[in-house]
């Protein structure tokens, strides 16, 4: 597997170079590359995201509006709550896999440092009592919104 790196200063570490898993295959695609995709993906749903999108369209869960297959920062979410900044990520059998495991814990750290709650679920347990659950144990986590870098922001 590929070694441990700083993605960008001020956040956490992110893996880079494993074969199959690592981050840097979707940081090579260009923004539309990876609308388009986003978008491919929305077409063709999995069995897991088409029961979750079941349950979490039209504001089912907690009156939050989620949008699916969201670009974030160069990755794809399976779901994303701008309003509360949440993410959902669905986990199937192949996120089993050790290469998987690391790469999923880096994405979701690395999204949990940019500010983003994350919510990662078990395909077999997708239900509207376990959203609403997840959702609400990370509603009662406060967010926080890393500062920007030196020299950026309100210029005065």
């Amino acid at each position: 597997m590929g070694e441990v790196v700083p993605a960008f200063p001020g956040l956490p570490l992110v893996l880079t170079g494993a074969p199959r898993f690592g981050v840097h295959p979707f940081r090579r695609l260009t923004a539309a590359q990876r609308f388009a995709l986003a978008h491919e993906l929305r077409l063709n749903p999995t069995p897991g995201e088409r029961r979750a999108w079941s349950l979490l369209r039209n504001r089912a869960v907690l009156g939050l509006k989620f949008r699916r297959q969201h670009v974030l920062h160069g990755f794809i979410v399976d779901f994303y709550c701008a309003a509360e900044r949440i993410v959902v990520e669905l986990e199937g059998d192949v996120h089993d896999a050790a290469e998987r495991v690391s790469y999923d814990d880096a994405r979701a750290a690395f999204l949990e440092a940019a500010g983003y709650r994350t919510i990662r679920i078990r395909n077999r347990d997708v239900t509207r009592a376990r959203l609403e659950e997840l959702v609400r144990d990370r509603l009662s986590t406060p967010t926080t919104v890393p500062p920007l870098p030196k020299g950026e922001g309100a210029r005065g």
